[in-house]
């Protein structure tokens, strides 16, 4: 008898562990960001929208790579409520930030993160790209480091916007 109930209490535990890893989505942090402009948002104030959260750095080959494609999503769910926030690492010069931005004419939130605190936020942030998408509800689907897979990007924004 005393077996059976360890073995039925293990079983639970494992159950429970496997829930937790397999549909448990971490929730993301709620920080706040000011754009290149001075408009101030926060994660907190996006809840109900999907929220692509991008580090980037004008230095980093692959950051630069995936910009137009970041755009391109951009423009394509932004009316279904995509929201869309390129967050520059600390270590990138706020000139350089400023001309791509000009240049590359990205119509998205775009803000610098000269302290480090939104990157830390999010789990110590050092190496760019690294890109999170956000459900409605303020979890965290996914995180990619490195350039992103855009297919699936794409499906797990259709699959959790509405409209």
């Amino acid at each position: 008898m005393k077996k059976i109930l360890i073995a039925v209490v293990a079983l639970i535990a494992i159950g429970l562990v496997g829930y937790t890893l397999w549909f448990d989505k971490p929730k993301a942090p709620d920080v706040e960001l000011t754009s290149l402009t001075g408009q101030k948002t926060s994660l907190s104030a996006l809840k109900g929208k999907m929220v692509l959260v991008n580090f980037w750095a004008t230095s980093c080959p692959g950051c630069v790579e995936e910009m137009p494609e970041i755009k391109k999503m951009h423009e394509q769910y932004a009316a279904r409520g995509l929201q869309t926030l390129a967050v520059a690492m600390s270590y990138d010069p706020p000139n350089y930030v400023e001309a791509f931005t000009r240049s590359q004419g990205l119509p998205f939130f775009v803000a610098l993160d000269s302290d480090g605190k939104v990157a830390k936020a999010f789990g110590d942030i050092q190496l760019a790209p690294t890109t999170f998408l956000i459900d409605p509800q303020g979890h965290i689907l996914k995180r990619y480091v490195g350039v992103m897979n855009f297919a699936e990007v794409r499906q797990l924004i259709e699959a959790n916007l509405k409209g």
